[in-house]
């Protein structure tokens, strides 16, 4: 049963989104560059310090939603069903997560990251962290070593993909696709890699 946050747990949680909806707002009416970290805080009607206590840097600002797609990928290993395969739930995440960057409300902002050298270094550290993260608990799944290159490997290919589908004309379509050439890379990786996964459901064939 999930515990519901206290009230100095949503406070914060509202501090942060406040500071964060500042920041976006400000970045997209004057530009990044422009922008300082004062600014924000101002806007916000925070002090400075508070702005860093919820976020380490300017360009976290940007990406407020990091950890929760963090957690929400390493969730669709260790929370899948017991008779889900690996693949087909990242696959599921993967596209709820495309789906959701790639609304017309999120045009703005993901111009504004490719306009910024800073961004842009940042959206890709945060992709190398989340891929280490996703590595991490597929290992964990599947009782193996955290450093399994086959694990690492998987992870990696399911945040590219997710960068990649992002950019598609189809993002959706760009996700199956992607994602048929993810599942013959695990599929082909060494056996004893796969004698923990369960196998898929068969499903009826309509007469």
């Amino acid at each position: 049963m999930t515990v519901p946050p206290g009230r100095r747990e949503r406070k914060k949680a509202a501090t942060r989104q406040k500071i964060a909806d500042a920041a976006l707002r400000l970045f997209l009416e004057r530009g990044y560059d422009a922008v300082g970290i004062r600014d924000v805080a101002a806007e916000a009607d925070v002090a400075v310090t508070t702005l860093f206590s919820h976020f380490a840097s300017k360009e976290a600002l940007v990406f407020e939603q990091d950890q929760d797609f963090e957690q929400r990928l390493t969730r669709a290993v260790t929370d899948r069903a017991p008779d889900e395969p690996l693949v087909p739930a990242l696959r599921r995440e993967i596209q709820a997560l495309v789906r959701h960057c790639t609304a017309d409300s999120a045009a703005p902002i993901w111009r504004m990251i490719d306009e910024s050298p800073d961004l842009r270094e940042y959206e890709e550290s945060m992709r190398l962290r989340h891929a280490e993260s996703l590595a991490t608990a597929i290992a964990a799944d599947l009782d193996l070593p955290p450093a399994t290159t086959a694990c690492r490997t998987i992870a990696r290919f399911a945040i590219d993909a997710y960068s990649l589908a992002r950019e598609a004309t189809d993002p959706e379509a760009a996700v199956n696709e992607i994602f048929q050439m993810i599942e013959a890379a695990w599929k082909a990786a060494h056996p004893s890699l796969l004698s923990a996964e369960p196998e898929p459901t068969p499903t009826a064939k309509s007469s």
